[in-house]
């Protein structure tokens, strides 16, 4: 496919359970903080998990008025609200971007589960009280694509508009048409990422049914351990992650501050099993190849891998696998870490919000760490950058997003240059 047309992060926001801003999110990063807690949103009593990573001090009603809230599931609050701040961001919130422009602005923005409360919600009024009582607001509030119709709405962007549902590789998946769609010349900009607010009692029931969440209930903080032998499951979390990707001509014409450059993406299938990754990693060193072969680079040019690393027993392992087929004896020098092991796992959400974490160990030269390591896993051998953050000059970043169902997705960003 050709190349002709660059493709820039012009703008970035976050809600995450380390804070509600990008910054925010960064320093509690390097200070190695933990946004796991016991669960405020429900009653946790007959639930063998009563811990999550959810979001702390937002208050959706102060930002989009009780109207919108009244009207949007949670989920799609993460999303707008973290559209906001990367419009904001890259300075194309101006009210007097003329409609030409704005056609040729698009939103690609998903969710892996969509609006799990309101399913909640309103399946409860139907059992109780009957179909006549369920919400005229049902179907447009639970709807994955809600968040991108919205966020369209708000600013008036015309172009390309739609979601990609693929588990917890949604947000790369997302980021990763987004960029084509640039490429390809189908839009001048798109806000993109992902946004999940599945912290619920059918969310927190379902993965609990599943055995897929940690259960270490008298330690939440140090619940989500990646690559440490004692990890027992993923810690599940809340939150959204926006990038404003934009043609390089269009941003330079307009002096938009870039923070990187998007060169890259890889994606495959494990076709394997409906929830556990191939033992040997095959599925997810598939997208690593391809997106090596997109981004033209070498392994070795590879500085730092934001891993999908989402602190199960199967799937660090099957991860570290896969890096060490593709980079073969770089991937003892390179850096790595899971930036999970703070935020916890954010579904549908991780791949744009870790998006950002490699962007900004690109930006700031330092590589995010994985906390909570005590007790060394032998098939896990790699630097994973454990329990400090590590300055390291960082020209290209990767970033990893496996989802349920075999979807393995990565993407590359680079240090800007001209």
């Amino acid at each position: 496919m050709p190349k002709e047309r660059r493709v820039v992060i012009t703008g970035m926001g976050a809600l995450t359970p380390l804070g509600n801003s990008v910054d925010a999110f960064w320093e509690a990063m390097m200070r190695g903080e933990s946004g796991a807690a016991p669960i405020t949103l429900f009653d946790t009593k007959d639930f063998p998990t009563k811990f999550a990573c959810e979001l702390k001090g937002f208050d959706a009603r102060a930002v989009l008025g009780s109207k919108a809230v009244n009207r949007l599931d949670r989920f799609a609050q993460f999303a707008v609200v973290a559209a906001e701040q990367a419009v904001r961001d890259a300075g194309l919130d101006r009210e007097d971007l003329p409609q030409a422009r704005k056609d040729r602005i698009g939103v690609v923005f998903g969710s892996g589960i969509g609006g799990l409360q309101t399913f909640q919600d309103q399946t409860r009024i139907h059992l109780e009280r009957g179909p006549r009582r369920i919400s005229p607001f049902f179907i447009p509030m639970m709807i994955p694509d809600i968040a991108s119709g919205h966020i369209s709405m708000k600013y008036g962007f015309r172009g390309p508009n739609y979601c990609i549902v693929s588990a917890c590789a949604t947000g790369n998946n997302n980021i990763g048409d987004a960029y084509m769609l640039i490429r390809q010349g189908q839009a001048d900009a798109i806000l993109s990422g992902g946004s999940e607010a599945s912290v619920t009692e059918l969310g927190v029931g379902g993965f609990n049914a599943l055995r897929a969440l940690s259960t270490r209930n008298d330690d939440p903080a140090r619940a989500s351990r990646p690559f440490d032998a004692n990890r027992d499951g993923f810690v599940l979390g809340e939150g959204a992650g926006a990038l404003m990707l934009e043609e390089l001509g269009h941003a330079q014409d307009r002096d938009a501050n870039i923070y990187a450059e998007i060169i890259g993406v890889g994606m495959s299938a494990d076709a394997h099993h409906m929830t556990a990754p191939d033992p040997e990693g095959s599925g997810a060193a598939l997208a690593m190849y391809s997106l090596l072969r997109d981004a033209g680079l070498q392994a070795e040019e590879v500085d730092y891998l934001n891993m999908h690393g989402t602190s199960t027993p199967l799937g660090d392992v099957a991860e570290t696998k896969a890096v060490k087929q593709v980079f073969g004896a770089h991937a003892y020098d390179m850096a790595l870490s899971s930036t999970k092991s703070m935020t916890g796992h954010l579904l549908g959400a991780a791949g744009a919000v870790e998006a950002i974490a490699t962007i900004l160990a690109i930006v700031h030269d330092r590589i995010p760490p994985t906390i909570n390591f005590e007790e060394s896993d032998p098939a896990c051998d790699l630097d994973y950058a454990f329990n400090e953050p590590k300055p390291r000059p960082v020209r290209v970043g990767a970033s990893n997003a496996f989802g349920f169902g075999g979807h393995n997705t990565s993407v590359a960003f680079r240090k800007f240059e001209e």
